[in-house]
C-alpha cells in the first residue's frame, strides 16, 4: 500500500514533467535569448514553495555560468528592490499567477525597466498577462491525495529551471574549467582540480631499480619500500624504461623451469617494456579512467622528459576522494 502510494506520486510528477516538455514552444527559446542577452543578473522570486524552488534555480544558474540571485518578495518590498537594476532579468514563480506578494513586485520592476519571465500554471492569470514571457508550468493535478499541496507543480517549476540552466550552459560553451571556477571545493572540485602529482607516491617514495639489478633487489624494494608491489625501471638518466610488479614475478615464476633461480635474474629480462604511463600533470580523474580501462591497479608517473617521477596507485585515488 505504502509503495503503491509512493509510486503513484512519482508517476504523477513524472507525467506532469513529460506533458510540460511536450508543450514547450518558441516562448522557451525567447526566454533563453533574453537570458543570454542579460548584461546584469537574473533575479528569481516566489513565495512559499515556489520561493523555495526559485532559490534552488538561482543557485543552479549561478553555478553554471549565469549570474543569479534569489530575491524574497517580502524583503524586496522593504528595501531589497535596490538590488535590481534595469540591466537585470527577473523570473517570477507562482503556480496560480495570483500570489499577492509576487504581483506586488510587478509595478516596481516594470518601472525599473526589467524584463520579466513568469513560471505559472495559469495562462490567463495576472502574472502571465503582465510578464514579457510566460513559461507554462501547469499540471492537471498535484501528487497530493487532496490535490492541494504543491508537489507536481513545484516539480515542474524545478524542471523548467533546470531546462533553462542546461540550455544556457550549452549556449555559453560552459566547460569543465568553468565548472571548477565555481566549484573549487568538495568532490566535484577534487575531480576537476587534483592532478596526479598532487596525490602520487613520488620523491623519496618513488621505487626505482635499473635493468641490471636483480629480481631479488626489486622484490626487497617492493616488500620494504613505501610503495608495495611495484617498481619503476629506469636508465642512468632516470628515464623510464620499464615497469615491474610482484604479479609479473609470480607469472614468470609459474612459467620458470625447474631449478631456475629467478631471484638472480636481471630485472630487464622480465619487466614490462613500454608500459602504460601517466603524466604527472594529468588530472587525477583522467588517470582513473586509464586505470579502469586498462584494469590496472597502479601506473608509473613520468615528467615532460620521460623520467620516472613516481607511482600512482588506485588507493591514492580512493584516499583523495576521486573514487
Amino acid at each position: 500500500m505504502i509503495l503503491d502510494q509512493a509510486r503513484e506520486a512519482l508517476m504523477i510528477e513524472s507525467q506532469a514533467i513529460a506533458e510540460m516538455a511536450a508543450r514547450l514552444d518558441q516562448r522557451f527559446e525567447q526566454a533563453v535569448k533574453i537570458l543570454l542577452g542579460c548584461t546584469g543578473r537574473v533575479a528569481l522570486s516566489g513565495i512559499g514553495k515556489s520561493g523555495a524552488i526559485a532559490r534552488k534555480i538561482a543557485s543552479t544558474l549561478a553555478s553554471t555560468g549565469t549570474p543569479a540571485l534569489f530575491l524574497p518578495p517580502v524583503e524586496a518590498m522593504h528595501g531589497d528592490l535596490g538590488m535590481i537594476t534595469e540591466e537585470d532579468v527577473v523570473i517570477l514563480l507562482s503556480n496560480s499567477g495570483e500570489s499577492r506578494e509576487v504581483l506586488d513586485l510587478l509595478p516596481f520592476l516594470k518601472r525599473r525597466g526589467c524584463r520579466i519571465i513568469a513560471f505559472t500554471g495559469q495562462a490567463d492569470s495576472t502574472l502571465a498577462l503582465e510578464a514579457d514571457i510566460t513559461l507554462d508550468t501547469g499540471v492537471r493535478r498535484e501528487a497530493c491525495a487532496l490535490n492541494l499541496a504543491p508537489t507536481a507543480s513545484t516539480a515542474c517549476q524545478l524542471a523548467m529551471g533546470d531546462a533553462l540552466a542546461v540550455t544556457l550552459m550549452r549556449a555559453r560553451g560552459f566547460t569543465e574549467e568553468d565548472w571548477l571556477t565555481y566549484h573549487p571545493a568538495g568532490a566535484l572540485g577534487r575531480r576537476l582540480l587534483l592532478r596526479v602529482e598532487d596525490i602520487m607516491h613520488g620523491t623519496d617514495e618513488n621505487p626505482t631499480v635499473s635493468e641490471t639489478d636483480t629480481v631479488r633487489k626489486a622484490l626487497e624494494l617492493m616488500t620494504t619500500g613505501a610503495v608495495r608491489g611495484m617498481v619503476n625501471v629506469v636508465d642512468a638518466s632516470g628515464k623510464l624504461t620499464g615497469f615491474l610488479t610482484d604479479g609479473d614475478i609470480r607469472v614468470r615464476l609459474v612459467k620458470s623451469k625447474p631449478n631456475e633461480n629467478l631471484a638472480d635474474r636481471r630485472v630487464g629480462e622480465i619487466m614490462t617494456r613500454d608500459p602504460t604511463v601517466v603524466h604527472r600533470r594529468t588530472l587525477a580523474a583522467e588517470a582513473l579512467k586509464i586505470l579502469q580501462n586498462e584494469t590496472f591497479d597502479n601506473l608509473p608517473v613520468v615528467d615532460e622528459d620521460g623520467r620516472a617521477v613516481g607511482v600512482l596507485d588506485i588507493q591514492d585515488l580512493v584516499e583523495a576522494g576521486i573514487i
